[in-house]
């Protein structure tokens, strides 16, 4: 069974890896040379223009060279210009598709050359083995992609009613990961790398689904993901927890409000990816995370209280059966009121390039 990286269960890890070091294995298809790699970063505004350029320093010391850097201003004029005077090493390009997340990804997917494509949030910054240990599975032709942890750098620190069962509400890896590889339903998409031939055969991120503007919604890469498996069931999505990324969650964030929006927006997404992928793979891996992981952090929590005399316990279980009916809430809600998005595929990036290039 594959399992989604964010939000997902623990258990049920398919641990069918390809394994290069196995005497048995078969080495033909193997990749051997240096896989080229571009590395895609998305802005939109210009309060984080500090954390843009720390990740842009993050890839540039990487033990594993990317060739390109891409960094895709979201419809903002006044950053793209900044970036463009400043950001001398790397290429600026800004966003033609629609304003948003998956529209910019795109954009950068058509400008990037090399044959693997990884991405990183413009307020994170990578660890400088992180390509490194990416790029190391994607050296079998059957790993479509491979992506890695994400850990929060708190300003202020972690609020004490927080579960790290939720961490994906900050966009970071959260309680119930593995410790090892282990084949996943989809990556997450700060912190993941994907086969160049991924977009060209399947089309890139579906404009619809994702973060616009201020709306703190996702699952754009789960429906990428989800899309590749269904297109090559015998391919697999990785998730290698030795790729490590530093994801800075500002104030704002760590609220009981945005704790709110977030988990409710979480169910509207996922009620959208049901409706376009189906809800056999779009909701596969979150009853696992519904079933088991949940009541086990509500469980641990409660324990810290009984036997730590953890006030602040009481507080995170609450916090977990809090989120975990904001999250179904907007489930039901988006099921009720959302249409499908349209089931066609978005141009390859390829032909995005091509059309680019005769616009030029």
């Amino acid at each position: 069974m594959k399992t989604n990286l964010i939000p997902s269960g623990i258990g049920h890890f398919n641990t069918n890896l390809p394994n290069h070091n196995q005497p048995n294995a078969d080495h033909s298809e193997i990749i051997n040379r240096p896989l080229t790699v571009s590395v895609i970063i998305c802005a939109y505004t210009e309060e984080r223009w500090d954390d843009l350029l720390a990740a842009v320093a993050s890839v540039e010391e990487q033990t594993q060279p990317a060739q390109e850097i891409v960094v895709v201003i979201d419809h903002n004029p006044t950053l793209f210009a900044r970036a463009q005077a400043q950001l001398t090493n790397v290429m600026v390009i800004e966003n033609t598709q629609p304003q948003g997340l998956s529209g910019a990804r795109n954009s950068g997917i058509a400008a990037a050359q090399s044959e693997i494509i990884a991405f990183l949030d413009d307020d994170a910054t990578a660890a400088p083995n992180w390509l490194a240990w990416l790029c190391h599975w994607l050296r079998d032709p059957k790993v479509m992609g491979a992506g890695g942890v994400v850990e929060p750098i708190w300003e202020g620190g972690q609020p004490a009613w927080f579960p790290v069962e939720f961490n994906w509400v900050i966009g970071c890896s959260y309680r119930g990961l593995p410790r090892h590889p282990q084949t996943i339903r989809n990556l997450f998409g700060g912190c993941m790398c994907i086969r160049r031939e991924v977009f060209e055969a399947v089309g890139g991120f579906r404009i619809g689904i994702g973060r616009s503007d201020s709306r703190p919604l996702g699952c754009e890469e789960t429906e990428l993901c989800i899309r590749a498996n269904q297109q090559w069931p015998d391919h697999q999505f990785l998730y290698e927890p030795r790729a490590w990324a530093y994801h800075r969650v500002p104030a704002k964030r760590s609220k009981w409000r945005y704790f709110r929006e977030r988990c409710y927006a979480e169910g509207l997404s996922k009620a959208l990816v049901s409706q376009t992928v189906g809800a056999k793979d779009g909701l596969a891996a979150e009853r696992t995370y519904t079933m088991i992981t949940l009541p086990l952090g509500v469980f641990r929590n409660l324990g810290d209280l009984i036997l730590h005399s953890d006030v602040d316990g009481m507080a995170r279980a609450g916090a977990i059966i809090g989120g975990l009916a904001f999250t179904v809430a907007g489930y039901l809600f988006g099921r009720i009121t959302q249409r499908p998005i349209q089931p066609q595929i978005l141009p390859s990036s390829m032909t995005i390039l091509k059309q680019e290039k005769r616009v030029a």
